[in-house]
């Protein structure tokens, strides 16, 4: 498939729309359709990871907004929960029988969506957000996707680990929580935390399956069985609260911290509150506006950047009320302009 000279997508501008459909009424976190915006000349079917958390709850409400800024319709189906890797598959399947102009996937795991994504048909434009594809299912499934847009996940974990050694000064036992076992997202932060904080002495990674309450009985048994722990790493903010409960509930609060990764609205406010010493914010807002954008341009002939990084960004107590103030958007100038710019 042969396409125009590359058009970046940017960070650098990226206007706060709340539709009325997510500042309305209450959407349950298990519900997977979202209605059509006004069509213009492009319809993009999207479909993303379970609406039980906010993280996929704000990528929504960013693919609603873009696709009513870039003047397309917008259909957004999402897994039953974060871990519906049968359902979501279901779902791009069905839209894959529909006449849209560009898809917008943002997958459970590499390979959940590409049986579905090998039905679509030859040269619909592909939009990967979020999590990546595995790139070699893709190949055997002769799959071609024309832009990443997510964060590197590796680079927020470094970033926590960073800021981890910094707080434990140069020392300390310290708990890993990941998400899914064998996800890519958590191996990755879980990676990143690890090599930036190699001289603590690092726990052995238990799973809690992005779960606030696994997190929290995982994190119970590990401070039971570890009395010294002195900090824990969350692969995400919703097991990362569930943590800081633990703590809470052991009287620790003074003498554990736990950092963890998304920068969803109520990990930000845990950290200005100082149940979260940090967490390593992400814009799933903004990686939907662009998602939806790159589909319209791709539909419309353009193209667009192969591959887009979005910006995170550390959130320690000192910056939480101002990381609150500008959410959903990026509230750091530099986070802002890391992505390339138009022109």
């Amino acid at each position: 498939m042969t396409r125009p000279s590359l058009r970046p997508l940017s960070f650098a501008v990226l206007p706060v729309l709340l539709l009325a459909s997510a500042c309305g009424g209450e959407q349950d976190a298990t519900s997977s359709d979202t209605p059509s915006g006004d069509g213009g000349d492009v319809r993009v079917a999207a479909v993303i990871k379970g609406l039980d958390n906010p993280f996929f709850q704000a990528m929504r409400d960013g693919i609603e907004a873009g696709a009513s800024d870039a003047g397309v319709g917008v259909e957004v189906q999402a897994a039953q929960s974060i871990t519906d890797t049968t359902g979501q598959a279901e779902r791009l399947t069905a839209l894959a029988q529909q006449s849209y102009d560009c898809y917008v996937v943002n997958p459970i795991t590499g390979n959940n969506l590409v049986q579905g994504l090998a039905q679509l048909p030859e040269g619909t434009p592909v939009v990967n957000i979020d999590q990546p594809v595995d790139e070699e299912a893709a190949q055997a499934a002769g799959l071609e996707i024309d832009s990443y847009i997510g964060t590197d996940n590796e680079a927020a974990g470094a970033l926590a680990g960073e800021h981890m050694v910094e707080l434990l000064g140069g020392s300390g036992t310290v708990g890993l929580v990941a998400g899914v076992a064998g996800d890519v997202t958590s191996a990755a932060r879980i990676d990143g935390f690890s090599s930036a904080a190699s001289d603590l002495d690092l726990l052995p990674v238990v799973s809690a399956d992005w779960n606030r309450q696994q997190a929290l009985t995982a994190a119970t048994d590990l401070i039971t069985a570890n009395p010294d722990i002195k900090g824990f790493f969350a692969a995400n903010d919703d097991m990362g609260l569930g943590i800081a409960r633990a703590v809470a509930n052991a009287g620790l609060e003074d003498q554990i911290s736990v950092i963890s990764v998304d920068g969803n609205e109520e990990a930000l406010q845990a950290v200005a509150d100082g149940d979260l010493a940090a967490t390593v914010a992400q814009y799933p807002y903004a990686v939907g506006q662009l998602g939806v954008e790159a589909c319209a341009s791709l539909a419309r002939g353009e193209d667009v950047e192969a591959e887009v990084d979005a910006p995170v960004a550390l959130v320690t107590p000192d910056v939480a009320e101002q990381a609150l103030a500008a959410f959903p958007q990026p509230f750091e100038d530099g986070a802002a302009a890391a992505s390339p710019t138009a022109g």
